[in-house]
């Protein structure tokens, strides 16, 4: 198949120096290489059909061609159930090295400005630092920044990862050898031997099963979440430290400051079990020890090759004090007795394995040896390797000290013996019921839940202010609580074997008032979690999360009842007086809408700003962002700069989920870029104002609360008010197929219940994504901006007023940005498709009208505030990205609404179910943010 027909006529005439020409090229390449595949695979008649149906696809869409949409309807009728599968998995795996060779591209792009010497580009720390240095800041203020920055992206599982690790591995493979061909002038035969590599590897991923034939497990979850540090992780953090460092020091010479270990990743795999059953205390400590035994093993395959390459003598070269005690600890082997650093290594490598084992590790690789001392922590190794690292600049090797031995001191410094922090995470609801049945049992005849909450609060903290015996047994108590205090102590266990590093957060999902935190802290006494005292300790950080619209506009009220406490202010100086808040993006989008959940969070951190400030705390905000724009996806770099000012300050977290983990990640080039572009933001977005609103503020605050009161209502009147709308959404999308897809360990709903009120945020904005509504992302805009316009008292300056926010006002940039996008990825054409679904034609005919006009509504006040005549005007390379995948992904979707119609009238055979899962997961590749 020639991959790139849809968008290359006339290509014959493209200049030589076309920058995108060599994308065409590979989409073309590796196209062609698919196509021989399926005729080689499945024959010349499934080839035939799979490029017809392509061709058809493009000309509706291109075209909105009555004739064409019939001329698809025939052929997708008469495919058979068993002829359907080899079609879908084409067209998948067609996206899908279409984004393989758009990210070759992306780093070819980037190789060619650096080696160009062109300007850093926006989002590198090289323009984030020369900022911030033009600026004339004092270079205290970065030592400041360095020392207290926390930038941390959280890993989370969640049901939009469809991507199968063998998939994942292919899809490397396939990376790999097409870069070799960019970078490298092969000759004839190294040329013979890549292009047989890749069509190897392209057969294995055709003869390879694309879904997973059982429900993903938390086991499996942590798995596949640990691949991320062998592609990325372990190898390019501390690239991108070494880069900083560089930097620095070729600025400031001497005067460079000392770069703390401020980008760390964190993970909520194993840990959040909220509305999760699965995630045991069981699951818990296998998340734990399974990141620190890859850890580990990391370590001591990089110190056995550092090992091995230090060959420096004594005769040579000399050595510090501290090297020559290190080395008469070490093994005595005779040929190596001038070799101080190789025999060094040789013992670490012997206690790192002495470690591995005391923390329970099993070791495949290495031999175990008797005469090792198990490391007491990772701040002991760190010791030693910067011991050797001192003594090798001191004495003349100063480049021997840097590469491989630098990274591995960067690395050991980063991940510790634990890898990632894991944060624990759990409802509200369920803290409740498990403090009430301990108010119960020490309240004998009283009943938690009959107390007012002044009552409730009185209680918690006097309980939680005076010396409590840890209990040892909870058998007297439901399974709901056996299972809460089981995880507790679990967590308490961690502590103790791999420190208070491994688990450092407890998460409150639901956070409607202070009386949640409280419960949450003496659920922690319970374990010994928290010691209470004059001087209280408590080990882990409580962090709320608020979550719907009405939580977002009480949490700044709920943080100043809370630090009002003053026994809660001694826990918190025990946890350096910083407090954590987490922002929920999917809750209050579901309930509220695209643009009435943004302007929500952006009003609370400023509220929270203000009350930190008030009671001198630090805040830390942690943004629960989920891969889509209707969850608060979109560029990180825009996103975190578009933040209030004062609100980043040099710390931040952000949620990382679904298959925009993979995308971002799963390349270490990219995953480097990715990671780089977080500490760029919130670097930029702490030390340089980006405040350039000024004294417009209140005039934009106010217009951006009536856009937001309107596009809530006209949200809300749709959502939840219009009669029908539920049956609508059950029928248009694919939510209720879904669940047979074993894409996650969560159940999609909190309660056992279809409501749209109980619905998880996920699966809500995953089925609008894979209709190509994308309703969540835009709808209510519209209606918002004309309401404001046509004002009669704004005499024509409404207008005006909106074009003024967009141009001065980050956060109006990022919102309309993100929306742009959005929009750009809905398809009405393909959308009336999944419509015709709902068998009640005038309920469809009535919602999916609204639904249109609104959308055309939105585009039409996009255009006019942003000055924009189509959509992705500004972002040329994501415009050209949508193209390159729409000849894939449209098919899909076609295909998905035939198989949709066939299972619900009763076509029930594993052929249909397979097929239609299949569409499910190569619609959410090509999309790319779908979950």
């Amino acid at each position: 198949m020639n991959a790139a027909d849809s968008e290359n006529n006339g290509a014959q005439n493209v200049l030589a120096d076309d920058k995108d020409l060599p994308l065409r090229e590979d989409i073309r390449f590796l196209g062609r290489m698919l196509g021989d595949t399926l005729r080689e695979q499945e024959g010349d008649n499934a080839f035939e059909l799979v490029e017809n149906i392509r061709q058809t696809a493009i000309r509706f869409h291109r075209d909105q061609d009555p004739k064409a949409r019939y001329e698809l309807d025939a052929i997708l009728n008469r495919l058979s159930d068993k002829d359907s599968l080899p079609v879908v998995r084409a067209f998948s795996y067609f996206s899908l090295l279409s984004n393989i060779a758009e990210d070759v591209h992306h780093n070819r792009r980037r190789r060619a400005h650096l080696r160009a010497g062109s300007s850093p580009q926006a989002g590198s720390v090289t323009l984030a630092l020369e900022r911030v240095l033009e600026s004339k800041k004092d270079t205290a203020v970065l030592v400041d920044f360095f020392r207290k920055a926390v930038i941390s992206p959280v890993l989370t599982a969640h049901p939009t990862e469809v991507q199968r690790r063998s998939i994942l591995d292919c899809q490397l493979a396939i990376e790999r050898l097409l870069k070799e061909r960019a970078r490298t002038e092969l000759t004839p035969n190294e040329l013979r031997h890549n292009e047989e590599g890749l069509r190897a590897t392209i057969q294995v991923l055709w003869q390879t099963r694309m879904l997973r034939p059982t429900r993903l497990s938390v086991y499996d979850e942590i798995e596949n979440g640990l691949a991320y540090y062998s592609y990325t992780f372990l190898t390019e953090i501390p690239y991108i430290y070494a880069k900083i460092e560089d930097l620095l020091e070729r600025h400031l010479g001497k005067d460079a400051p000392y770069v703390t270990s401020f980008l760390r990743i964190g993970s909520w795999i194993g840990g959040d079990r909220d509305g999760n059953p699965f995630v045991t205390h069981e699951a818990m400590l296998r998340a734990v020890e399974r990141q620190s035994a890859l850890a580990l093993d990391f370590y001591l395959d990089a110190v056995n090759k550092i090992g091995r390459s230090m060959s420096l003598t004594e005769h040579l070269v000399k050595v510090s004090d501290e090297v020559k005690e290190l080395a008469v600890a070490a093994p005595d082997i005779p040929n190596r007795s001038d070799e101080p650093y190789r025999r060094i290594f040789l013992s670490i490598g012997e206690r790192l394995v002495a470690t591995s084992q005391q923390l329970g590790h099993q070791l495949t690789q290495h031999n175990p040896i008797d005469t090792g001392k198990p490391y007491a922590d990772s701040a002991e190794l760190l010791r030693d390797l910067d011991v050797i690292i001192y003594s090798l600049k001191q004495h003349k090797s100063y480049w021997v000290a840097r590469g491989a031995l630098r990274n591995l001191r960067r690395a050991v410094d980063v991940f510790g013996f634990h890898l990632a922090p894991l944060d624990m995470r759990q409802h509200s609801k369920i803290h409740e019921q498990v403090v009430a049945e301990l108010f119960e049992h020490h309240e004998q005849g009283k009943h938690y839940l009959e107390l007012n909450e002044r009552e409730r609060i009185e209680w918690l903290l006097a309980e939680i202010s005076r010396s409590r015996r840890v209990l040892a047994s909870y058998a007297d108590y439901s399974k709901i609580a056996q299972s809460e205090l089981y995880i507790l102590q679990c967590a308490a266990e961690i502590h103790r074997r791999f420190g208070r590093v491994a688990m450092p957060n407890y998460i409150i999902s639901m956070t409607t008032g202070v009386i949640n935190v409280l419960e949450v802290a003496l659920l922690l006494q319970e374990v010994g979690l928290l010691q209470a005292g004059e001087d209280p300790q408590l080990h882990l950080n409580i962090i709320p999360l608020f979550e719907t619209i009405a939580d977002l506009r009480s949490c700044s009220v709920i943080m100043d009842q809370l630090f009002s406490l003053s026994y809660y202010r001694k826990l918190l100086n025990s946890r350096g007086n910083v407090q954590e808040v987490m922002l929920g993006y999917s809750d209050s989008n579901k309930d509220g809408g695209f643009i009435t959940s943004n302007w929500e969070i952006y009003k609370a951190e400023i509220e929270l700003t203000k009350v930190f400030a008030k009671h001198s705390v630090e805040l830390r905000l942690f943004h629960g962002r989920g891969g889509t724009v209707g969850r608060g996806g979109g560029p990180s770099y825009q996103s975190i700069l578009a933040q209030p000012p004062g609100s980043v300050n040099g710390q931040i977290r952000v949620t990382e989920q679904g298959e925009v983990i993979s995308s971002k990640y799963a390349e270490p080039e990219i995953g480097r870029r990715n990671l780089e572009t977080l500490v760029a933001a919130t670097m930029e977005a702490t030390l340089l104002s980006h405040d350039s609103i000024g004294t417009n503020a209140d005039r934009y605050y106010q217009a951006m609360e009536r856009l937001a009161s309107a596009s809530f209502a006209a949200y809300r009147e749709l959502v939840y008010e219009t009669p029908g709308f539920k049956k609508f959404f059950l029928e248009s999308t694919p939510i209720r197929e879904m669940a047979g897809l074993h894409i996650g360990s969560r159940p999609p709903s909190r309660k056992n219940s279809d409501a749209i009120e109980d619905l998880r945020a996920i699966p809500w904005v995953f089925s609008w994504s894979l209709s190509r509504m994308m309703l969540p992302g835009w709808y209510g805009f519209g209606h918002a901006v004309e309401a404001f316009v046509n004002r009669d008292d704004q005499a024509g300056k409404g207008l005006a007023l909106l074009q003024e926010m967009y141009r001065e006002w980050p956060f109006m940039q990022a919102l309309l940005s993100n929306m742009d996008m959005v929009l750009a990825k809905t398809d009405m054409g393909i959308a009336s498709r999944y419509a015709e679904l709902v068998d009640d034609v005038v309920l469809r005919e009535q919602i999916f009208g609204r639904i249109r006009e609104e959308r055309a509504r939105s585009q039409k006040w996009l255009f006019a505030v942003t000055g924009h005549t189509e959509l992705l005007q500004d972002n040329p390379t994501l415009a050209r990205s949508i193209r390159n995948r729409t000849p894939y992904i449209d098919p899909l979707n076609h295909l998905q609404v035939e198989l949709l119609r066939r299972y619900r009238s009763g076509e029930d055979s594993e052929e249909v179910k397979r097929s239609i899962h299949l569409t499910i997961n190569g619609v959410t590749a090509g999309l790319r943010n779908s979950g």
